[in-house]
């Protein structure tokens, strides 16, 4: 059956910058925000905008990803006309390929886009924390005949650099320059990694650039540029809602911090826009007599004995007696000893602090610490002790 517009939801990165988070998990299956994970808001933007085909493509330690995922019934996808399909890389006619950048590996699933005979193609990425319709996108897409629409939200001046920038041109929306991480930007215009195109469009590059040898097969480097250097109509789309890439330890910390305030939460905004999830039967939050809970978020069958400030909880986590947790995230099964002491820091799921442990920042400037495996990243910038 023909369809206006299918989504190719991109799920297979490792997220090194996320370090211990990632040994076993691709990083859209990282947990977030006390009960979900990253993965959870392209797929709700996706049942929420009326988008009914996905394909997943997964490639690192998909396993966990995959049998969370599943058939897709939490996010409404799990259907015979479309519906939610994974697209794991696979033999060749000729040889065995992994996917090789954003770009071949859409180029992989060539036949499973054309099985749909799609007008447009929706590309996301499944590392991001915003609520978005992609509906609107599409449609200011059709409206504007653009062979390629991106979304773009205003950053910070002073972090443009750290983003792939578009340039448009002053009475419109139209894309005029691409710069990816420039030193000196000209505009705070920053992709967000969300991309509609013109399916017959978009399969003519990707065929060009497989057979570039000197491609990177990326839709940033190589795609877009190549799009603007042909002329082609490209057209920015100006998100204005909350957006975060969740690419780092510090950067995961903070949305995950920005949940406590009530400005940036983004379950407070939007509110008949949910965010789906896998929903599991546990128990309620047990809180000690002796326990403090203040501004924070706990999850449920949690058991504190301790005291908790200004935190992310996620589930089946323990906090010992006279334990003090501050300005830290908690993944899930944590059990943090008594009288240990942990502030501004991501403690890894499973993972156990022995008791009277001390681990924070030396500065409130210090980077975030990760605890994972009884490693602590950066060591230099952080105490790491043990109180006998």
């Amino acid at each position: 059956m023909k369809k206006q517009c299918i989504a190719m939801l991109l799920a297979g990165g490792r997220g090194t910058r996320l370090k211990k988070l990632t040994d076993h998990l691709a990083k859209p299956a990282v947990p977030f925000g006390g009960k979900y994970r990253i993965v959870d808001f392209t797929l709700s933007n996706c049942r929420n905008s009326g988008i009914d085909t996905v394909g997943v493509l997964t490639q690192y330690q998909p396993h966990v990803l995959q049998n969370y995922i599943g058939d897709g019934k939490e996010w409404d996808l799990n259907r015979r006309d479309g519906g939610l399909s994974i697209l794991p890389p696979y033999q060749c006619d000729t040889e065995e390929r992994w996917y090789e950048g954003t770009a071949h590996a859409i180029y992989q699933n060539t036949p499973f886009i054309e099985q749909y005979d799609p007008e447009n193609v929706l590309i996301i990425s499944g590392d991001h924390i915003y609520k978005m319709d992609y509906d609107l996108m599409l449609k200011q897409h059709i409206e504007t005949g653009a062979d390629a629409t991106i979304s773009v939200t205003e950053v910070p001046w002073e972090e443009a650099s750290r983003f792939g920038i578009m340039n448009t041109e002053a009475s419109s929306n139209r894309i005029s320059e691409f710069e990816e991480k420039p030193e000196d930007p000209k505009s705070n215009l920053a992709s967000m990694g969300v991309y509609i195109f013109k399916w017959k469009t978009l399969k003519a590059y990707l065929e060009k650039e497989e057979n570039n040898q000197d491609s990177c097969k990326d839709f940033g480097k190589d795609i877009i540029p190549a799009m603007l250097h042909d002329n082609l109509k490209l057209h920015a789309y100006k998100f204005k809602g909350y957006w975060k890439d969740v690419g780092t330890i510090d950067s995961f910390w903070e949305a995950n911090m920005d949940l406590l305030e009530k400005e940036s939460n983004i379950f407070l905004k939007d509110k008949d826009w949910n965010v789906y999830t896998v929903e599991q039967s546990h128990p309620p939050v047990y809180l000690d007599d002796a326990s403090t809970v203040k501004h924070s978020l706990v999850s449920e069958a949690c058991e504190i004995y301790g005291t908790v400030e200004n935190s992310v909880i996620f589930q089946d986590v323990t906090i010992g007696k006279g334990a003090v947790i501050k300005d830290s995230v908690l993944l899930p099964g944590a059990v943090i000893g008594e009288n240990a002491v942990i502030e501004r820091a991501v403690v890894a799921s499973n993972v156990k602090i022995d008791a009277y442990s001390v681990i924070k920042s030396k500065t409130p400037y210090d980077a975030i610490a990760l605890i994972g495996e009884d490693v602590v990243n950066d060591k230099k910038h952080h105490e790491l002790s043990r109180v006998i």
